[in-house]
């Protein structure tokens, strides 16, 4: 009973400091939203502490939905990086972040996007106005505090990206035999704000937006919906504005936005309108703008999703909003809808074992069968021009990027005998035109000049061509056909154009160069691919050759030629009889020949971990070996030190072998193993003295006895070593150090070399400093063995 009691208090206690905890949280959360009833915190993460290795990239994903009112970003490191140190960095170390929206950001995604960046000035606090929504898709230095805040006045609901570069430039992505730069850490506080009233909006959540009401039309020839304001008549004034919102569901042809029953106090007035997808319109942010006093306002091909309508006016006005939303029927679009529109479905590729894979195919009788990528254009193609005087034709494809999947590209291929023909348009959320769109390519010579379009080797018979990193949701294609003096007759004559359209993680498939791989960002909602290229290559494809063939060939040659120098220490130990570190010796040179030669991409005799180890091990039992070979304490110390060095060596070669610590860990260890043998020489030589009665003396005589005793001990160092080659020991170890010191991930080549070439030959050195002296023991032994030998050759032999 007493242990059922405890158990119950217990419990008790736990649960009334949990339930006293959530009611501190929600007393201390309250005033955030009380203190403006108009807003509440729709979410609100905390990013602990962490790590961005070098060369290394972190994704921070912000959904925002349509009625959020602010996002606020708070970033925290250890970096403080100031104006002045900018332009001293390199940028391939020069810690970035960097904001998109809608899908990753990319800034090194080729050359010309790298030269063109320019992160030389700091972020200097929240972006405020719309001058500087441009500025908020753009990369900075990393600072020790960031904070960022956007309103639903500057940017659009929908996700929001922040990337975190530990270096940018074409060797972020190549694969190094050794990384020695610094890593950083961060810590995130990221809170969506949002107004609690669907008709309330702003920053303050403080601006009315007036609803419109709308009824629906279909008949064959399309889709009507038309909209207008609740109340019958508006007024404003010179000072006034008034909103609207309207929701455009699916593919529009046509946004009309006229008004109505006008009535105003001058005939010189005017009535302003001005509209804006997914964000608020002014007279400053807006998409589209016109008087529709006289004259209606236009948009042709609207996105979907929600547009915002602001109007004011200069005078006093009174007026009635009318919208009207025009669409075509199911599988047309154009003006007259007569040009052909397909939704394409998508296919997930089985052999892919990365996220969101698919290729894509027309969902109608006309999908070829069997298991081919691409599709034919000609059964499918648009032969009637929309406008009279336009001999082009344009048919239309959807394709939808599924939540999740914005780290992948769209990968475009046509195939023609002459792609002269064909020109290609796309675009996010609507449908695109000459005029109207987000990437384009004409030809070799006319296309986007985007950093997230890339075109991939396209040539008169083919286009090819990726989007980079593509938002989710729906993208429309659009291929316009141009006018053939050959007529249809002919062309029907030539192999058909085929189609193919994908969605891929890795461009190029690395080119060839490196391996795909893909991870998550930190709120695990999106899954991005990047490419781990091999020594030679890099950049975001692999497709910079950062090492030549030649520069190749000479880094191959000085990485593993540079280990003969282990022949030094294994020659000598070979002709002083001394087998194990001739073996040790030569093994080690062996091993190291061999990882770098595979590391280099030349040969690899094992698999890549076993070389490695066995380099980093046999190498650390050398420099270990040679200190334990200096001291002079018996064999069987000698084998108990070797044993406990290479269970610990073994350990360091497993856990993190490339790490720059091991090294003074391994020097640490020499160092204990030459003091553990001189130690137990010295003790066990002198034991006998220390006890004698010479040594137990009086007080007086006691100071003498042991600096004789050190004096003694001084002499019979000296006499151990041959201190010409220990200086020159101490000098070779020294050009080691700083080869180790100096060495980057650019120049580790001939710095490592020299590391080869300097450690061996100090080892060499310090084997050669050692003098070889016999025991008195084995002296006394000796004469004696001799003096019996010359007292029986002095007897008669009869």
């Amino acid at each position: 009973m007493a242990e059922i009691s405890m158990s119950l208090t217990t419990i008790f206690i736990v649960f009334f400091s949990w339930s006293l905890s959530i009611s501190t949280s929600l007393q201390n959360s309250v005033p955030d939203d009380d203190s403006n009833g108009s807003f509440f915190t729709v979410s609100s993460f905390r990013y602990p502490k962490s790590h961005v290795s070098p060369y290394d990239t972190r994704y921070i994903r912000v959904d925002l939905p349509p009625w959020f009112s602010s996002l606020n970003v708070a970033i925290e490191s250890e970096l403080d990086i100031s104006a002045k140190s900018v332009s001293k960095i390199s940028k391939s170390l020069l810690p970035v972040i960097c904001f998109r929206e809608g899908s990753p950001p990319l800034p090194d995604v080729s050359t010309n996007a790298l030269k063109n960046l320019d992160v030389g000035r700091l972020f200097n606090g929240s972006f405020e106005g719309g001058q500087d929504i441009e500025i908020a898709e753009q990369c900075y230095p990393m600072q020790k505090n960031i904070s960022l805040r956007l309103t639903n006045e500057q940017i659009s609901p929908g996700a929001w990206y922040v990337g975190l570069f530990n270096g940018i430039g074409a060797t972020r992505t190549q694969g190094k035999m050794i990384v020695r730069s610094s890593s950083f850490s961060y810590s995130a506080n990221i809170t969506v704000k949002g107004c609690r009233t669907s008709t309330m909006w702003g920053p303050s959540c403080n601006q009315t937006i007036y609803p419109l009401s709308c009824s629906r039309l279909d008949n064959k020839t399309g889709s009507v919906l038309s909209c207008s304001d609740s109340s019958p008549s508006s007024c404003l004034t010179g000072v006034e504005t008034r909103t609207y919102a309207l929701d455009v569901d699916g593919i529009a042809e046509q946004l009309v936005i006229t008004a109505s029953d006008v009535k105003s106090d001058s005939n010189e007035s005017y009535l302003m309108c001005y509209a804006r997808f997914g964000a608020i319109a002014s007279e400053t942010l807006h998409d589209y703008a016109g008087d529709i006093h006289k004259v209606a306002l236009v948009i042709n091909k609207p996105k979907a999703g929600r547009w915002y309508i602001g109007t004011n006016s200069s005078s006093k006005v009174c007026f009635s909003m009318n919208v009207k939303v025009k669409g075509c029927p199911m599988g047309k679009a154009g003006p007259n809808c007569v040009q052909q529109l397909y939704m394409l479905q998508a296919v997930m590729r089985r052999e892919s074992v990365t996220p969101f894979e698919s290729y894509y195919l027309p969902v109608d009788d006309a999908t070829p069968s069997g298991s081919s990528i691409s599709f034919p254009l000609e059964p499918i193609f648009s032969n009637v021009s929309s406008l009279p005087l336009d001999t082009s034709t344009w048919t239309y494809f959807l394709m939808n990027i599924p939540q999740g999947g914005a780290g992948g590209h769209i990968h475009f291929r046509l195939t023609s005998h002459s792609t002269s023909q064909y020109e290609v348009y796309l675009r996010f959320g609507g449908l695109p035109t000459v005029d109207d769109h987000d990437y384009y390519y004409v030809n070799r010579t006319s296309a986007s000049s985007s950093m997230f379009f890339s075109l991939n080797n396209s040539t008169q018979e083919k286009v090819d061509f990726y989007i980079l990193y593509a938002r989710e949701g729906t993208w429309s294609l659009g291929l316009r056909r141009l006018s053939d003096s050959t007529g249809a007759a002919t062309a029907y004559k030539d192999p058909p154009t085929l189609v193919s359209l994908s969605l891929e993680r890795c461009p190029r498939k690395c080119s060839s160069h490196g391996n795909c791989r893909y991870a998550f960002d930190a709120s695990g909602l999106t899954s991005y691919s990047f490419c781990s290229c091999d020594r030679n290559h890099g950049g975001f494809d692999c497709g910079i050759e950062v090492v030549s063939h030649l520069g190749h060939i000479i880094q191959s040659i000085a990485l593993i030629a540079s280990n003969a120098a282990a022949l030094l220490p294994a020659y000598w130990a070979l002709r002083q009889r001394e087998y194990p570190e001739w073996f040790l010796f030569t093994s080690s040179g062996i091993s190291s020949a061999l990882y770098h030669a595979c590391d280099v991409g030349t040969w690899c005799a094992l698999t890549y971990n076993v070389l490695q180890f066995m380099d980093f091990w046999l190498s650390f039992m050398a420099v270990i070996g040679t200190f334990v070979y200096l001291s002079t304490a018996d064999e069987a110390v000698k084998r108990t030190i070797h044993i406990v060095v290479a269970i610990l060596t073994a350990l360091l070669a497993l856990t993190q072998a490339t790490r720059a610590s091991n090294i003074i860990i391994v020097l640490a260890i020499g160092s204990l193993g030459l003091l553990f043998g001189f130690l137990v020489e010295f003790v066990t030589k002198y034991r006998s003295y220390c006890g004698s009665a010479a040594f137990s003396l009086n007080m007086l005589d006691r100071p003498r006895a042991v600096r004789e005793w050190f004096s003694n001990l001084i002499k019979t160092v000296k006499k151990r070593f041959r201190w010409d080659f220990v200086a020159a020991g101490l000098v070779a170890f020294t050009m080691a150090a700083i080869s180790f010191k100096v060495e980057t991930s650019s120049t580790y080549w001939i710095w490592h070399s020299i590391w080869h070439l300097t450690i061996y030959t100090s080892s060499f050195f310090f084997l050669c400093s050692k003098i070889a002296i016999v025991s008195n023991e084995n002296q006394t032994h000796h004469r004696a063995d001799n003096y019996e030998l010359t007292r029986q050759d002095s007897l008669p032999r009869n």
